[in-house]
């Protein structure tokens, strides 16, 4: 039971030491396919049950659907890591970095794909909660925001202040 105990808790350890890593990466993982194979890979691991992290996972996988050219695996990676964050947000409503990672995927993807339901949602969310969150994902937030076309002057100005 004690060494189950200590793995746990290196597990949690290791998953926090790797967000701002995973968050870095998730920035500039869409621009290129090597970007976003690497993403793939730091993410695609992960096993554990912090909702951030799984969220993360699931854009992972989803980001690999924007890079393959068999459509079939295109539509498969795009809901199964559409799953991974739909799944993140139901079991944390309030985490704004997890409604961020939605945003980001709904904002960029495709009409045809009808992902696009909850931008309005996850924008409240993220702008009402702003002000509470840590430095560094009012950072990751900000970044974000400046290069939103989803986001109205208004809310810029809230979070770009």
């Amino acid at each position: 039971m004690k060494t189950l105990f200590s793995i746990v808790v290196s597990f949690l350890f290791l998953a926090a030491q790797e967000l701002p890593d995973v968050r870095e990466r998730y920035h500039s993982a869409s621009k290129t396919k090597q970007n976003a194979e690497q993403f793939y890979q730091l993410v695609a691991k992960y096993n554990g049950d912090n909702k951030t992290v799984l969220a993360y996972k699931g854009a992972g996988i989803s980001l690999k659907s924007k890079f393959e050219p068999d459509r079939k695996l295109k539509r498969d990676f795009f809901i199964e890591g559409v799953k991974l964050v739909e799944n993140a947000v139901k079991k944390e409503p309030n985490n704004v970095e997890i409604r961020l990672i939605r945003l980001s995927i709904q904002e960029n993807t495709p009409k045809l794909l009808k992902y696009k339901a909850n931008i309005d949602e996850d924008k409240k969310v993220i702008v009402t909660a702003y002000e509470k969150q840590s430095g560094d994902l009012k950072e990751i937030i900000q970044r974000y925001v400046k290069q939103s076309k989803v986001f109205t002057d208004k809310e810029k100005q809230l979070i770009l202040k």
